[in-house]
Order: C-alpha cells, then sequence, then structure tokens
C-alpha cells in the first residue's frame, strides 16, 4: 500500500513538472525577455498601404499624354523631390504648379516627400508676427495638410523665405523673429511630419531621420555659413552608429554647394568653403547632396558627391550658367537601387507639359564663380580638349577640377 501511495507521489510530480515546462515554453514563446544586456526590439516602420488615387490626381493624370507621362521603374526606396514653393514676398497665394505637383504624388507612390525649402514667402523685415502665421497656415493647407492625409513622410530643410540665417553686424539673427515661428509651426503636434527621428538636434533647422534603411540629414542652409559648433554635430551625426549602418546617406540643404544658375552665380548664394564642407561629407560617404535655392534642375556631380540641384514650383525659374536651355518648373523623382553599388535614377518632369525632362537636353558641365560641376552621367575623363579650354577660359585649372 505505501508503495503504490508513493508510486502515485511520484507520478503526480512528474506530471506537473512537465505541465509546468510547458506553460514556461509558451510564455519564452509570446513574451520578449529583457536583460541588461539585451537590446529593445527593433522598431518597425509603418507600411504605406496604397489607395485609389485622389479624384483631383486621376484628373491630371487623365489629362496628360499617356505616351509621355510614364511612371518610372520603382526603385527600393522612392522620393519626391521639390523646392522653392513660395510665391512673392507675403504671399499666401500658391502657384498652379505647386497644387499640381502636390495632387500628383499619390501617383508616383512615394515612399518619401523631401523639400529642399523656401516652403513660404518670409524674409522681409515688416511682416508682421500675424502675416508670416498666415504663410504657414497657407503652406499647410496647400501642402503639408494634403501629405499628412496620404500618410505621406515629409523630410524639409529651411530656406531662406522660410527663415534665414542671415546675420546682422552684432552677430544676431536678422530674422529671428521669423525662425521663432517656424520653430512654432513645426513643433506644434498637428504639423508632425511623420518621420521616423534619430536625433532631433536643433529641429527644423538640423536633425537627422531614417527612411527604408536611408539615413538623412537636414542643415541649415538658409543661409551660406555653418557655424563650428553646428559643423560638430554634422559630423558627429554622420559618425554616429545609426549614420554608418545606413544603406545610404542623404543630405538635403537650401543653398547648393557650388552655383549652378543665373542670378545666383555668387558668393552669399551658395554654402562658403564648398570644397571642405564637400569633402567632410565625402569622408563619411554621403551618397547625394539635394538643394534648392538656384531655381534651376540640374543632375551633377563632383568628387565623390552627387549633386541633386532641385528645380522650382513656385515662382522664378531661372536658367542654368550659360545655357540656352529655358527655365523651367519641375519635379523630381528619385528612385533608389540598395544593391550594393546603391545607385540612384531621377525622373524630372516638365510640370507645364508633364514630360521627363531628357539627361542629354543639359549642358554637360556649368562653370560657377566657385567650381565647375559635371552632369551626373560625365567623368572628368570624358571632357573633350575644346571643353575643358572653355571651363578654364571661364574660370581657371584649379576650379575646373571635377
Amino acid at each position: 500500500m505505501h508503495r503504490w501511495r508513493f508510486l502515485q507521489l511520484l507520478a503526480g510530480c512528474l506530471i506537473g513538472l512537465c505541465l509546468s515546462l510547458l506553460i514556461y515554453g509558451c510564455q519564452e514563446q509570446g513574451a520578449i525577455q529583457f536583460s541588461p544586456q539585451s537590446q529593445a526590439p527593433e522598431l518597425q516602420e509603418v507600411e504605406i498601404v496604397p489607395s485609389p488615387l485622389p479624384p483631383e490626381t486621376q484628373a491630371i493624370v487623365s489629362r496628360a499624354n499617356p505616351q509621355t507621362f510614364v511612371n518610372p521603374p520603382h526603385g527600393d526606396v522612392r522620393i519626391v523631390v521639390i523646392s522653392d514653393l513660395n510665391s512673392a514676398y507675403g504671399s499666401t497665394e500658391y502657384e498652379p504648379e505647386v497644387d499640381k505637383g502636390i495632387a500628383l504624388i499619390p501617383f508616383w507612390k512615394p515612399d518619401l516627400v523631401l523639400c529642399g525649402g523656401d516652403m513660404i514667402a518670409g524674409q522681409k523685415l515688416d511682416l508682421s508676427d500675424e502675416q508670416i502665421r498666415a504663410m504657414w497656415a497657407a503652406f499647410d493647407q496647400h501642402v503639408a495638410a494634403p501629405l499628412r492625409q496620404q500618410n505621406m513622410p515629409f523630410g524639409f530643410t529651411i530656406g531662406n523665405h522660410d527663415a534665414s540665417a542671415a546675420l546682422g553686424t552684432d552677430g544676431n539673427f536678422i530674422f529671428q523673429r521669423e525662425r521663432d515661428l517656424a520653430v512654432e509651426y513645426w513643433h506644434n503636434p498637428a504639423h508632425d511630419p511623420g518621420l521616423r527621428f534619430i536625433d532631433r538636434f536643433e529641429f527644423p533647422y538640423y536633425y537627422t531621420f531614417e527612411r527604408r534603411g536611408i539615413f538623412f540629414m537636414a542643415w541649415d542652409g538658409s543661409s551660406h555659413h555653418i557655424p563650428p559648433d553646428k559643423l560638430a554635430w554634422v559630423e558627429q551625426a554622420l559618425s554616429s552608429a545609426a549614420a554608418r549602418s545606413a544603406r545610404m546617406r542623404i543630405l538635403v540643404s537650401h543653398l547648393p554647394l557650388y552655383a549652378v544658375a543665373t542670378g545666383r552665380d555668387s558668393a552669399f548664394e551658395v554654402m562658403e568653403n564648398a570644397d571642405a564642407l564637400r569633402e567632410l561629407l565625402e569622408r563619411y560617404n554621403v551618397h547625394t547632396y539635394i538643394s534648392g535655392h538656384h531655381h534651376a534642375y540640374y543632375p551633377g556631380h563632383k568628387g565623390k558627391l552627387q549633386l541633386l540641384h532641385t528645380g522650382i514650383l513656385g515662382s522664378g525659374a531661372r536658367q542654368l550658367i550659360a545655357s540656352q536651355t529655358p527655365p523651367r518648373k519641375t519635379i523630381t523623382v528619385m528612385d533608389i537601387a540598395l544593391d550594393t553599388s546603391a545607385s540612384t535614377t531621377y525622373t524630372t518632369y516638365d510640370m507645364q507639359t508633364l514630360e521627363p525632362i531628357r539627361t542629354d537636353e543639359l549642358p554637360r558641365f556649368l562653370t560657377g564663380h566657385n567650381g565647375v560641376v559635371l552632369r551626373r552621367d560625365v567623368e572628368p575623363e570624358e571632357l573633350t580638349a575644346s571643353e575643358r579650354s572653355e571651363c578654364e577660359n571661364r574660370l581657371n585649372a584649379t576650379l575646373c577640377r571635377a
């Protein structure tokens, strides 16, 4: 009898042990266990679920020439790049091409929209706070709100007409009120741009974010000068683990490094110390520098850095330097292949005709005052003797090094 009770007790213990192990195993699969050495689970990006095209998008597409208005092959990542949306000083009106461009964005189904700055029409000291707020409200109505309704992330840089960083003789910002009101607009939770920030640092002037494995940096190129302490942050951010582990690095600035457009070919219309900035970006393997301000589309490169000079949607399109190409308003679709080559393809549309602009329509090189820029499909060794001579006659041998 005692032996039988002992066997019953032993069997019960074994069954209880098995049940405990089974329950523990289920809990292990269903819960995340943290230890001092473990990292937080990786955040998953929210997928943009394509929805039927809005009626205004369908209307534009239906009127376009189907032989010329084509949707290019979608890369691993697609970005629609816009810039310089503003009209005359103080205006709360936007050119028809701005509304047309924003309405077309759902057609291309991008992962991100990037803006090269000048979203409003400031940089005028006699504008009141109410007028500046009204311009940001108009921007929200025409641009930001439609993108939020599409759940479209919006990255941007601040332009000189948004909140210029120009300094007075006393070393203070001339347009401090405009800078304060830009912060007021962008720090309002209702105006969340939908970005996955890495470092908000001095958002909206200096910040970084990530999208689809690409590291993006925006710096304050609303004037030609970046202070040393901000350059220290730039280098720190580019040397961070997030930047180094990214599959590509892209920087967006309002002013370009090098001049490309008539009426903008002077020292204060480009970033100062352009070669030193370019070498800094090359050192950290930045792939592309996207800019606005010159109101002219030019896909260029210099050294190891790709230079996307974004065209304009607002008022004031300009001609390229020493070019007979007419000024045009444009929008660019940038497709990125994240293979070993990490390459980019641009499809840029004339906003009047919606026809793609052929790269070979554009000058093979541009000779701005601070250095030559080659078209992105032209290598330095491919320049003819005549072209090299032309460049050196306009500049000099040093500035013609590409």
